[in-house]
């Protein structure tokens, strides 16, 4: 008998976790587009600051609805 892995099915699981990771996060892209689309509008100041601040909320955001799905900076 072969005690190897099937090397075939990890990097099969491994592609689809990566696939749904990023099929779900689609949402928060979004809100990050429609922000810095906001930014250039002048509809919100253009801040250093509230910028840091919205993508820290928003990957916090990410991490919590999507739990093991979220992406990993």
């Amino acid at each position: 008998m072969n005690n190897q892995p099937n090397t075939d099915a990890i990097h099969v699981a491994e592609k689809l976790h990566h696939a749904t990771s990023l099929a779900l996060a689609q949402p928060f892209d979004l809100a990050r587009s429609l922000y810095a689309m906001a930014v250039r509008l002048g509809l919100i100041e253009n801040s250093l600051l509230s910028s840091a601040r919205f993508g820290r909320d928003i990957s916090s955001l990410e991490k919590l609805t999507l739990g093991p799905w979220a992406r990993q900076v």
